[in-house]
């Protein structure tokens, strides 16, 4: 995977204000914590945000962060606000990361074929739309594609039989269930509700491993997600 690069400017103001005078310049504020290292207040170009988003990897793109002339940061981008009316980007925030240890991310599956069951009267139930997977940096796919072109009816697809790149791991237990045929009369809740728990789990285990570098993001960026609270507000019905 070749890195997207994205270039950032140190940032000392804080605040409602400052956050309101970097837009009119044509910046957003964002933070990028992780690996132990202290947050750092950053100011990036909402149409480098627009950019990674819109790129093959999306949210998975692993991205050099180049803050100013001197300091070039290796990052995942974990989250961003945008305004609820005009959709305008409000905040980001970057997670450091380093090229040689596994992440955690989620990627999207989908299918190719039609499934001999649903032929034969079968619904086809895609119980996750993302998966959970752990890799090296620029072994992250762009996604993963699973022919169900022999998948009978009440017939389903484990976790462990989806065909992962080489270095691709499942965060999921083995027999979970990700695609199944079933028949109009089997409602799919209950896999659905398992597939639900499987893949909280899966989150909260990688979401603890983080917690210490998340919660240093969370802090650093508290202050400029409360004063763009204001910004989020809908305007006044007259």
């Amino acid at each position: 995977m070749e890195l997207r690069k994205v270039s950032a400017s140190v940032r000392t103001g804080m605040g409602k204000g400052e956050n309101g005078r970097l837009r009119r310049t044509g910046q957003i504020p964002a933070v990028a914590y992780g690996r132990g290292q202290p947050a750092r207040a950053l100011t990036i170009a909402p149409s480098d945000l627009s950019a990674v988003l819109a790129s093959d990897h999306g949210r998975n793109s692993v991205i050099e962060l180049a803050v100013g002339d001197k300091e070039k940061l290796t990052v995942l981008l974990r989250d961003f606000q945008h305004h609820p009316v005009t959709r305008a980007f409000l905040h980001a925030d970057f997670v450091q990361i380093a090229l040689d240890q596994p992440v955690d991310v989620e990627v999207p599956l989908e299918t190719t074929g039609k499934p001999v069951g649903v032929v034969k009267g079968g619904i086809l139930r895609q119980v996750f739309r993302k998966i959970p997977v752990r890799c090296l940096p620029n072994l992250i796919p762009v996604k993963i594609v699973h022919d169900v072109t022999a998948l009978e009816l009440d017939g389903h697809v484990p976790a462990k039989d989806l065909g992962l790149p080489e270095g691709v791991s499942v965060r999921l237990p083995p027999g979970q269930t990700v695609i199944a045929v079933v028949t109009e009369k089997q409602a799919p809740d209950e896999a659905e509700e398992e597939a639900a728990k499987a893949a909280a789990a899966a989150t909260a285990a990688a979401g603890t491993a983080a917690a210490g570098d998340k919660a240093a993001g969370d802090k650093a960026a508290a202050g400029d997600k409360a004063a763009d609270k204001g910004a989020e507000k809908k305007p006044e019905k007259k």
